[in-house]
């Protein structure tokens, strides 16, 4: 199971002033100083250190990076440092895996507050996000990699890095997921502008394949996008200030606030809002609006999985 590390996110941002000046390029771990999305290292594999953690902060505004707290006696961390390095080159060159010995980087074991290892935690847009601890097993590894983009791709970080080793193209790419027929015509849609469309096209994928879990998660994503276009956020904000108990003021700055990446606050405006309605039908839209929530944030995600904890107590 994945298990949320104690304390959450941390503020790192003493190891990065005690790191590399301010502004330098990402090159003394291999990066280079190419424009935003595209940034070459000599492989996806970096070993990070208290000095060179800038650059990782740096790197990590393209590229999400895994940053994996082990040790040379830690007999788990080497059945999972295999494991992460697979799924690293799998995911070819839109996750960078950072290895940290905590035995000699003592300032980052704090930093990430690594009770025990191994600890795994990611770094999107320079902030520090839980991932796991102990050695997990790999299909489990590959879900929270892929909720992992997902977050990543929310708040913009959606680049890629490339290796002397890294395929001339996309066409060449044998990790590259096949586009499903099926989602074509939603797709068509997303690269028009039209959500609209787009929310047809998935449920209409969903009425003649019920389980095309893909097309589910789609769904909820282009949804939160459909209900947000166009909106004025200081006007949905003081909507929701205004109607403490409205349920679709409250449900829209919710979604404000998970788009924005605040989710940990979009998911206790909703849940408060829950505990104290006693309206069946508006606690039956607050759980349901909830539910697609954590669908477009990742069931596998720690924020997801203590949001659905609190729900299911409230519900029994």
């Amino acid at each position: 199971m994945v298990q949320h590390i104690p304390g959450g996110a941390v503020d790192l941002s003493h190891l990065a002033a005690a790191g590399q000046p301010r502004g330098a390029a990402v090159d003394a771990s291999g990066a280079g100083a190419g424009p935003v999305g595209a940034v070459e290292l000599p492989s996806l594999v970096i070993e990070l250190t208290d000095r060179t953690f800038e650059q990782a902060v740096q790197l990590s505004s393209t590229v999400p990076v895994v940053v994996d707290l082990w040790a040379e006696w830690c007999q788990p961390c080497k059945t999972l440092g295999p494991v992460l390095e697979k799924l690293t080159d799998e995911f070819d060159g839109r996750i960078v895996l950072a290895k940290v010995d905590v035995d000699a980087n003592p300032g980052l074991a704090q930093a990430f507050q690594a009770q025990s290892i191994p600890t795994v935690v990611a770094l999107v847009g320079g902030r520090p996000v839980p991932l796991f601890q102990g050695a997990v097993p790999e299909q489990q590894v590959r879900e929270v990699f892929t909720q992992l983009l997902q977050l990543a791709e929310q708040q913009g970080v959606s680049g890629r890095v490339s290796t002397p080793d890294s395929p001339g193209g996309e066409a060449d790419d044998p990790g590259a997921t096949p586009i499903n027929p099926a989602h074509a015509e939603a797709l068509d849609a997303l690269e028009r502008g039209d959500y609209a469309a787009a929310v047809r096209a998935y449920e209409a994928v969903l009425a003649k394949a019920p389980a095309d879990q893909e097309a589910r998660d789609a769904l909820a994503q282009v949804k939160l996008l459909h209900r947000l276009e166009g909106a004025n956020a200081d006007e949905v904000r003081a909507a929701a200030a205004a109607n403490p108990g409205d349920v679709a003021a409250q449900v829209l700055v919710a979604d404000l606030d998970l788009s924005g990446g605040h989710v940990e606050d979009a998911f206790l405006r909703l849940l408060e809002l829950f505990a104290s309605s006693e309206d069946e039908d508006a606690r039956t839209r607050i759980r349901e609006h909830l539910l697609e929530l954590f669908a477009v944030v990742g069931v596998a995600d720690p924020r997801v999985i203590a949001a659905r904890g609190r729900l299911a107590s409230l519900l029994y």
